[in-house]
């Protein structure tokens, strides 16, 4: 019987520590008064919330910039590629007027050769003559605007 006198002691003991622990974690904890440290931390995260603000607005205002580059370099793109498309059109007609041209000059020196001309076959080689010509300044013309468009970016940055 001692055994369990002694184990009732023993647990007693124990449910009084824990009734204790229980006790101080329910009451109501104390707050301390600011000190010097606690202010002199609000004013650094104070500081850093700031520096916080002023990233992210630097963040957003890059980010419009870049938007912005991206959306101008995509429109030079579409008006190169644009201009480009227009100067492989004049590029294709320069070439089929040069085989009509070349195509005349055979059939005029057949003609010539043959000791019989042509004032229509003539005629017809110097109206295929005037379109390759014609086709040929339209090109370069074409060239020359690409060359202006590229460049106007750049006398404009400077």
């Amino acid at each position: 019987m001692s055994d369990i006198a002694a184990l009732e002691g023993r647990i007693t003991a124990a449910l009084d520590r824990i009734r204790e622990g229980v006790a101080r974690q329910s009451a109501p904890v104390a707050v301390q008064a600011p000190t010097a440290d606690t202010d002199a931390l609000r004013m650094q995260l104070d500081e850093e919330r700031t520096a916080n603000a002023q990233l992210e607005e630097r963040l957003r205002r890059l980010k419009d910039h870049q938007d912005g580059a991206i959306s101008d370099l995509e429109g030079r793109a579409a008006s190169h590629a644009a201009i480009l498309a227009g100067m492989e059109a004049e590029v294709q007609r320069l070439r089929a007027s040069n085989a009509d041209l070349r195509d005349m000059t055979a059939q005029l020196r057949s003609a010539a050769a043959d000791g019989a001309t042509s004032p229509e076959l003539i005629n017809r080689a110097t109206i295929a003559e005037i379109e390759a010509l014609q086709a040929q300044r339209t090109s370069e013309a074409a060239e020359m605007d690409a060359i202006v468009s590229s460049l106007k970016p750049l006398i404009e940055e400077a």
